[in-house]
C-alpha cells in the first residue's frame, strides 16, 4: 500500500491528467453501456425469470450425443414503443452450445416481437444476446494491462492500435464499394501506413526507426513476391479454398491480401528487435566493429526465428480446431480433415516464417547502414 502511495506522489501533473482522463472515460463508458438500450433500433429485453420446460437426449447418424433443453422466458422490454411491457419467449439450447445458449435472469437479449401478439401479453422470438457490456469490460482490461505494463509507450501503442484499426476499416469500406480496386494494392498501402505510424509513434523520429521501417517494408514485400511466385508456378495446388466459397470476390486475391497483413506483425517484430539491439550495442560502444554488429544481429535473429515461427503456426492452427473436431466427429478421414482445415493456415504460417527468415539479414544490414550514416555525422 505504501509503495502505491509513493508512486502516486511521484506522478507528474501530466500523468495525473492522463490517468484521470482514462478513469473518467472508463466510468463514463460503463455507465453508458448499461443504459444504452434506447440507442438501439432492435427491441431489447432483460430476462426476469426462466423455467425449464423439457430436456431430451439426441443422437445423430454418426452416434454423436447431445442434450437439448427448452426453456420459457419472461422478460421486460427496455426500449422502443413497448418499453416496460413484459414479453414471453421460448428458447431452445443444447449442452454443446454451438449455435445457442442458456439464458439467466439479468441477461439482456435482442428480440423480435410477434406483430400478432396481444398488447398485454407480448410474445416473440430471441434473435441473439446483447454482449456489449462484456466486450467493453474485456477491452478495458486490455487497456489497463497495456498501460500498467507499457506506461507511456503502452499509451502510444494504444493510439497506434486505434489509428490502425480505423485505417483498416476505412480501407475495407473503400474496397467493398469499389469493385475495380485491387485488395492487394489497398492492403499494400495499409501495410506501409501501419508500419510507419506504429514505429514512429513507439520509437520516435531517429535512425533506429528508419532502419526498422525500411527493413520491415523490404521484408514484407519480398515475402509477398515469393508467395506470389510460389502460387503462380504451382497453380495453387494443395490450397483448399472451399472455406471462401461464400465470397463474391476473387478468393486468391483475398487470400494473398490476408497473407500480407498477417505476416506484417512477425516481420515487424523481427525488424524492431534486431534494429533496437544493434543500435543499443552501438550506443554502448561507438567503436564497435561492423563484423561484431553483423554477427550479433544474425545471432539475435536466429534466437527469435524459431519462437516466432512456432507462434505463427499455433495462432493460425488454433483457429481451425473447432472445425477439425466437427469434421472428425462426423466420421471424416483424418487426411481429408487436415487438408480441408489446415492447408490455408499452414500456408499463412509458412509465409510468415519465410518473411521472418528474409527479414533477419535485411534488418541486420539495414541497421548497419544507418549506424554507419550516424557515424559519419559525428
Amino acid at each position: 500500500m505504501k509503495m502505491i502511495i509513493n508512486k502516486l506522489k511521484k506522478m507528474s501533473r501530466k500523468q495525473w491528467v492522463v490517468y484521470s482522463l482514462i478513469v473518467f472515460c472508463f466510468v463514463l463508458s460503463i455507465i453508458f453501456v448499461n443504459h444504452n438500450s434506447s440507442f438501439y433500433k432492435q427491441p431489447i429485453a432483460e430476462v426476469l425469470s426462466t423455467h425449464l420446460q423439457s430436456k431430451e437426449k439426441v443422437t445423430d447418424q454418426h452416434n454423436n450425443q447431445d442434450q437439448t433443453y427448452k426453456q420459457s422466458i419472461k422478460a421486460e422490454i427496455k426500449n422502443g414503443k413497448d418499453k416496460g411491457k413484459v414479453i414471453h419467449l421460448e428458447n431452445e439450447y443444447s449442452s454443446s452450445g454451438a449455435y445457442d445458449q442458456k439464458y439467466k435472469p439479468g441477461n439482456e437479449i435482442f428480440v423480435i416481437i410477434d406483430k400478432h401478439s396481444k398488447e398485454k401479453h407480448l410474445t416473440g422470438s430471441i434473435k441473439n444476446a446483447k454482449r456489449d457490456k462484456y466486450v467493453l469490460l474485456v477491452g478495458w482490461l486490455f487497456i489497463f494491462t497495456l498501460l500498467f505494463v507499457g506506461k507511456e509507450r503502452g499509451f502510444l501503442a494504444l493510439i497506434s492500435l486505434v489509428v490502425n484499426a480505423a485505417l483498416m476499416s476505412f480501407a475495407l469500406d473503400i474496397y467493398m464499394n469499389s469493385s475495380y480496386k485491387s485488395l492487394v494494392f489497398i492492403c499494400s498501402i495499409l501495410v506501409i501506413l501501419f508500419t510507419v505510424i506504429s514505429l514512429l509513434l513507439l520509437n520516435g523520429v531517429n535512425e533506429m526507426t528508419y532502419a526498422s521501417i525500411t527493413s520491415t517494408l523490404l521484408g514484407i514485400f519480398l515475402t509477398l513476391g515469393v508467395m506470389y511466385a510460389v502460387v503462380h508456378f504451382t497453380n495453387g495446388n494443395g490450397l483448399r479454398y472451399e472455406g471462401m466459397q461464400f465470397l463474391t470476390r476473387p478468393y486468391e486475391i483475398v487470400f494473398m491480401a490476408g497473407l500480407l497483413i498477417g505476416s506484417l506483425g512477425a516481420v515487424m517484430d523481427v525488424s524492431i528487435t534486431i534494429s533496437s539491439s544493434l543500435f543499443g550495442l552501438y550506443e554502448k560502444n561507438e567503436k564497435i566493429s561492423l563484423k561484431v554488429l553483423r554477427k550479433s544481429g544474425m545471432d539475435i535473429g536466429r534466437d527469435v526465428m524459431g519462437a516466432l515461427t512456432n507462434i505463427l503456426f499455433f495462432v493460425y492452427a488454433a483457429g481451425s480446431i473447432p472445425s477439425m473436431i466437427l469434421y472428425l466427429k462426423n466420421a471424416s478421414p483424418l487426411g481429408f480433415t487436415l487438408s480441408m482445415n489446415l492447408s490455408l493456415e499452414i500456408a499463412r504460417a509458412l509465409a510468415g516464417g519465410i518473411g521472418i527468415m528474409l527479414t533477419i539479414p535485411i534488418a541486420v544490414y539495414t541497421s548497419i547502414y544507418f549506424i554507419n550514416q550516424k557515424r559519419k555525422r559525428i
